[in-house]
């Protein structure tokens, strides 16, 4: 039997409820920076109209996505699952800066579902979030997406609707520069993703089902237990050296089977890059470009040519350690847009967070191996400039094993450097939440569509976000682009490391009502979601 999601409800109901609900939540009481209280600018509001007009429009793009239940080749497995198309990854969109894309997405999914364009500064009303910004689109019914693609950079879409994410339902989006500073001769993108749907009869509604009932008294991280409570924390600075112990690294146990298909439960991942826990949920196949290690993808190119590769972590549940055989790689992105050039051995990837690298192609075969951070599985695909023996499985790079680098150390190219400003509003994020209950959310309350942060259109917002649990979190924030600390990159998605705090800065110069989410799926789907709501 199908399990539906609170926010499927909903936007179900939105569908007979007309525009009532998106309508009310837009209107009401006075507001002040941190209440939960209007009047709000609506997502299709005259702002909002504005805005838009500011980012100009450009030639004409046009798309066509249809949602569809398909059969999907992994590379050998086969599974029954949801996709665009038919495709895994779903078709690459790519249009220039500037460019007005229209994207119209046809549902043939047995669910509602929406598209949400991640990491694009983009109009409110075409965010992709049910019950917030569109009424979720009904089976057999369509939506057109049209807005203004107003920056370069790596991007992606996927639903924003239940646990969605987690099929097949994801796709890059490329936004070209017209005046792209970079030189380089080939372009690879790389879609990373963890997979159970259709295996064995998983799915990810059961999977959250089974999350949602909590570990089990006894059990690490349990009820009774200290390792995912209070006590387990000092809250000094994880190990940083991150080499990883390939032949001993905790493994993916199960427990109990009380939802269909097998327990997917994860049991005592642990990564001192993350902090401690590495995950909820055990994958049995992780994927680069829709394929598994045992029949990988080939990028082929010339010795000595220069590469550009954009890497998507497209995941549920898994952080990915990156590398490439043989290489040292040049960051020069980071979520989209410029950072000052950095060398790197290999990267640590966030869900959501994305990264552009260039290299310089050796001569052979070599492997771009993506670790499931603390899970002992990879994926992996080859890059060939030669004939010669394709790189086995197993291979882990050297590379693999020396300290990746992380956001942190990146600092923001001067185009898109945020001048320096105090904040006019800090808003308190508080993450809180644990795998005994499943109770994840902020400021010790779960997601509710009718509560909104107000905000002030022209401010200088500070985003503090202090962890509270024992679990690492990859916040993202929608229509905006945030400050890192200290000069740091602007980036969209971040993580947050267990008994933490991360403050970061944005201008508030998009109206309209904003999510800020953690990107596991899960976490999200559970509460850990809340709203910003520019005030009229």
């Amino acid at each position: 039997m199908r399990t539906h999601t609170r926010r499927a409800v909903l936007g179900a109901g939105l569908g007979l409820a007309g525009t009532g609900l998106l309508a009310a939540c837009s209107s009401s009481g006075p507001a002040r920076p941190g209440s939960s209280t209007g009047p709000f600018v609506s997502p299709g509001g005259p702002e909002v109209t504005a805005a838009e007009r500011r980012r100009g429009s450009g030639p004409l793009r046009q798309v066509r996505l249809t949602a569809t239940e398909s059969t999907l080749d992994l590379g050998g497995p086969k599974v029954r699952s949801w996709s665009y198309d038919g495709r895994l990854p779903g078709r690459e969109l790519r249009v220039t800066a500037g460019d007005t894309l229209e994207a119209v997405l046809v549902n043939h999914l047995p669910e509602p579902t929406t598209a949400h364009w991640h990491g694009l500064t983009l109009r409110n009303d075409m965010d992709g979030v049910p019950d917030v910004t569109q009424r979720a689109i009904a089976p057999g019914a369509q939506f057109t997406y049209r807005f203004t693609v107003p920056h370069p950079g790596t991007y992606w879409l996927h639903p924003h609707t239940g646990v969605q994410q987690d099929r097949g339902l994801y796709a890059p989006l490329i936004v070209e520069d017209p005046k792209e500073p970079l030189r380089y001769d080939r372009e690879w993108v790389v879609v990373l993703d963890d997979w159970l749907d259709g295996v064995d009869g998983s799915t990810p509604d059961a999977v959250l089902s089974e999350l949602s009932a909590g570990m089990p008294s006894g059990a690490p991280g349990g009820r009774g237990s200290a390792r995912h409570g209070d006590s387990g924390s000092d809250g000094g600075t994880p190990d940083m050296s991150g080499a990883p112990d390939m032949t001993d690294m905790p493994g993916m146990g199960a427990m109990g089977t009380a939802t269909r298909g097998p327990s997917r439960m994860l049991m005592g991942a642990a990564s001192g890059l993350l902090g401690g826990d590495a995950g909820d949920v055990a994958y049995p196949y992780y994927l680069v470009n829709g394929r598994t290690a045992d029949d990988p993808q080939t990028f082929t190119a010339k010795p000595g040519e220069r590469l550009r590769v954009r890497i998507i972590n497209a995941g549920g549940d898994t952080a990915f350690r990156v590398a490439l055989g043989g290489h040292r790689m040049t960051v020069t992105h980071a979520d989209g847009l410029p950072v000052a050039h950095t060398a790197a051995d290999s990267l640590l990837l966030g869900m959501g967070e994305r990264y552009d690298v260039l290299v310089t192609a050796g001569d052979g075969a070599y492997p771009l191996v993506a670790l499931a951070e603390g899970k002992n599985a990879v994926a992996r695909a080859v890059l060939r400039t030669a004939t010669g023996e394709a790189p086995g499985k197993d291979v882990r790079p050297a590379e693999l094993a020396r300290p990746p680098l992380t956001a942190g150390r990146l600092r923001a190219a001067p185009s898109v450097a945020l001048p320096a400003r105090r904040p006019d509003t800090t808003v308190p994020l508080r993450l809180t939440g644990g795998m005994a209950g499943y109770d994840w959310g902020f400021n010790g309350e779960k997601y509710d569509p009718a509560r909104r942060i107000a905000l002030r259109s022209g401010d200088r917002v500070r985003l503090s976000f202090r962890n509270d649990t024992a679990m690492w979190h990859p916040v993202h924030l929608h229509g905006h682009a945030f400050a890192l600390p200290n000069g740091g990159p602007r980036k969209d998605t971040a993580i947050v490391l267990p008994r933490r705090t991360l403050d970061v800065d944005f201008d508030a110069d998009n109206p309209g009502l904003w999510m800020v989410h953690c990107h596991n799926v899960y976490h999200a789907e559970s509460g850990m979601m809340t709203l910003l709501g520019y005030r009229r």
